[in-house]
């Protein structure tokens, strides 16, 4: 179970920066007493958010994340978020200094019904100015978080208020439009959802609702904290902050209709791809797509600034790898530099080398697989490039992946790994031991004979006599 606290000390000499605005006045009386954050220290997978107050709707589930509670005040929806450093667990003794909101990066889920009035205290916790900007929202310009254009900058140690009717449906992000680069690439960024406030002819009711955010990262190994000037050599590809083995899977009921969200705030494309299923995109950050536009697919490129919502009937049993099919973006920290040594012969080397560097290892020279079982030290507080163990030994896999489990027997409502999936007698690909045949091979070409006259390359160019 996650552990979610709220913390009053946060609070300690800063409500005189309380009536800071984001654009928009609001009365003393709306300020009165804020509600306390909601911090959040763990990174496991929280329980959907069932909504207690407010119009009823059917909550999402943040992949290795958390939707963020609220208070109803005068038939306003209030939340309460603080920018300020955090420190990610992005695996198991992997751990990097980020910032973020509540505790974690990225931030808490907000979720919200179509029509809600909507009322968010930002309190900076930072060590430089901040804003955030509501990303896809139809708002007042004064609300839309761009510093410098529509708002004055949060100081330091200020709370500003932004306050806006959640006009339409969807699934957005939010982020800083403040020192962007420094701030996205330290991990402030957070999803936001809009459930429709009645049925809604383009967008279904489904059984099970996950989201999660792509990012990534360039921290050295041996280091906790990302270098923020990388424009696209990252070594860290994230989902919600986390690398494979330590992301979640998805767990669901055989004939549960799902629906994925995914957005994008790193600095290129991904290619979501599902195994053992056809989707189909049945939204973007611009809402619903219309039904006539749709068609299915099994990978659907995320392209930067973007979300992409795909829905599916789970109707396959088993586990079913679900990954950005980027294969670079499937492999934790590699150093880009090292040669391919693929096919170099070692033999004869290796004893010499070793009189010089005793912990020299041939590696490459079949490939990169070994190094999914390899056990070489590593430095401190970082993630091997090639990791996690399935029933059938290393899964050669890091970064953006994660499975897709679906089963019989997992309840309604129950998000707990079921663990592997036993396989049906006669349904795992096995050894064949029966005689082979020849294959049989297109006859090569003659070789050359001695003497022999070899056609000549002539450069384009003019006609003769031009």
């Amino acid at each position: 179970m996650n552990t979610i606290h709220s913390r009053r000390q946060f609070f300690a000499g800063s409500l005189a920066g309380v009536a800071g605005i984001a654009g928009l006045a609001v009365s003393r009386s709306a300020l009165a007493g804020l509600p306390e954050p909601v911090i959040q220290s763990s990174a496991a997978t929280a329980a959907p958010l069932i909504p207690n107050t407010g119009r009823p709707y059917n909550p999402v589930v943040t992949l290795n994340g958390w939707t963020l509670p609220w208070r109803m005040k005068d038939g306003v929806k209030e939340f309460h978020l603080v920018a300020e450093p955090v420190v990610r667990e992005v695996a198991p003794g992997f751990l990097v200094n980020m910032w973020g909101y509540n505790g974690q990066s990225p931030g808490p889920t907000i979720e919200v019904v179509e029509g809600d009035r909507v009322r968010i205290f930002v309190t900076n916790k930072l060590p430089e100015h901040t804003t955030i900007h509501w990303h896809g929202q139809r708002l007042p310009s004064g609300m839309d978080g761009v510093g410098g254009l529509t708002q004055p900058q949060i100081p330091v140690g200020k709370t500003y208020v932004y306050e806006f009717e959640a006009r339409r449906p969807g699934t957005f992000m939010y982020h800083p439009h403040a020192d962007e680069m420094v701030q996205m690439a330290m991990g402030m960024m957070g999803f936001w959802v809009t459930h429709p406030k009645t049925r809604h002819p383009q967008i279904s009711e489904v059984d099970r609702d996950f989201c999660f955010l792509l990012n990534a990262f360039d921290v050295e190994p041996g280091s906790r904290t990302p270098k923020v000037n990388t424009m696209t050599d990252f070594n860290i590809w994230c989902w919600n902050s986390r690398v494979f083995p330590a992301i979640d899977s998805l767990n669901v009921r055989l004939g549960d209709k799902v629906r994925i969200r995914v957005g994008n705030l790193t600095m290129t494309n991904h290619p979501i791809h599902l195994h053992g299923h056809e989707f189909t995109v049945t939204g973007t950050d611009g809402g619903p797509t219309p039904p006539s536009s749709r068609w299915p697919e099994v990978t659907t490129d995320v392209a930067v600034g973007q979300m992409r919502q795909v829905e599916f009937i789970a109707d396959e049993p088993g586990d079913w790898a679900f990954h950005c099919h980027k294969s670079h973006h499937t492999m934790g920290a590699m150093g880009h530099a090292v040669p391919t040594m693929v096919g170099v012969d070692h033999r004869g080397l290796v004893g010499k080398i070793q009189q010089l560097v005793p912990d020299y290892m041939v590696m490459g020279e079949r490939g990169m697989a070994d190094m999914g079982e390899m056990e070489m030290p590593l430095p401190d507080n970082t993630a091997p490039m090639m990791t996690g163990t399935g029933p059938y030994g290393p899964l050669e896999m890091g970064g953006m992946f994660s499975v897709l489990k679906v089963r019989a027997d997992q309840k309604p409502g129950d998000y707990k790994d079921p663990g592997w999936f036993k396989h049906p007698a006669g349904t795992v690909a096995r050894e064949y031991t029966g005689p082979l045949a020849e294959a049989s091979r297109p006859p090569s070409a003659p070789a050359a004979q001695p003497g022999a006259t070899l056609p000549k390359a002539r450069k384009p160019g003019p006609p003769a006599g031009h």
